[in-house]
């Protein structure tokens, strides 16, 4: 029990969990997208899934370690660029999160009415809701074997106790599990913020595929744009409820 009155100890698990928190704001928002379009009593559940299969899915990674730096070693060269299979998770998962933000972009601004006409009795609603359930949990475990890979590499690479590292990722997925409630009612709440999550999982998107080629993109860099974006949003929201009270005054 002495480690644990190692300040280095905890220092190191104090910034790797804030470093986990940070990397998966993007998980968080495409789980509360994706969950938003489920009936509002399986919405808690899937939040509950999804969140589960990202902490399980980052301490798998981490007890097979051996294996997850053996993914950075070249499996073939394409124009002689090595690649290896860390670079065929993210370029599969930034496709696949192009794919996804751009659909979910196009149904949100253009697209909302053609859904199709609800079912006309409860089974059969019940029934279209546990169908779109699993779908979208099957999309969740997709992403977050992608998240969870760079993830865990970072994490590596900060501290090299893995009993650190796991309690870092449980206590992140805590905090996020916390916060994704609150943060999906308010993209829910707000379609013009739902819009501008989806173009950052679009950034994403393309800094994972970018980075697949060895272009690395700092993530500091699509988490500045961001933040300015939602302030601006933040001015706008504040304006519109403004005007809105002056309205019914």
């Amino acid at each position: 029990m002495e480690f644990l009155l190692d300040p280095n100890i905890w220092i190191a698990f104090a910034m790797l969990t804030a470093l986990e928190i940070v990397l998966g704001v993007d998980n968080i928002i495409f789980i509360s997208i994706l969950v938003g379009r489920l009936p509002p009593d399986l919405r808690d559940k899937a939040r509950r899934l999804g969140l589960g299969f990202a902490m399980i899915s980052r301490l798998l990674l981490l007890f097979s370690l051996s294996w997850v730096m053996g993914l950075t070693a070249d499996l073939f060269s394409v124009l002689g660029e090595g690649i290896s299979g860390r670079d065929l998770v993210l370029l599969f998962g930034g496709l696949f999160l192009l794919y996804k933000a751009s659909h979910e972009i196009f149904v949100e601004v253009e697209a909302r009415e053609d859904h199709g006409p609800a079912p006309s009795d409860a089974a059969a609603l019940r029934a279209s809701g546990l169908k779109l359930f699993w779908g979208i949990i099957g999309q969740i475990a997709i992403i977050d074997i992608v998240f969870s890979l760079d993830s865990v590499i970072t994490a590596v690479g900060m501290v090299d106790q893995l009993g650190v590292m796991a309690a870092a990722v449980v206590t992140s997925v805590g905090v996020m599990l916390f916060a994704a409630k609150p943060i999906g009612d308010f993209v829910d709440r707000h379609p013009s913020v739902k819009v501008l999550a989806l173009a950052f999982l679009v950034m994403v998107g393309m800094a994972l595929t970018a980075e697949a080629f060895d272009m690395h993109v700092p993530k500091g860099y699509i988490y500045a744009a961001m933040a300015f974006s939602l302030g601006v949003e933040a001015l706008n929201l504040r304006a519109r409820a403004k005007r809105r009270a002056r309205a019914a005054a």
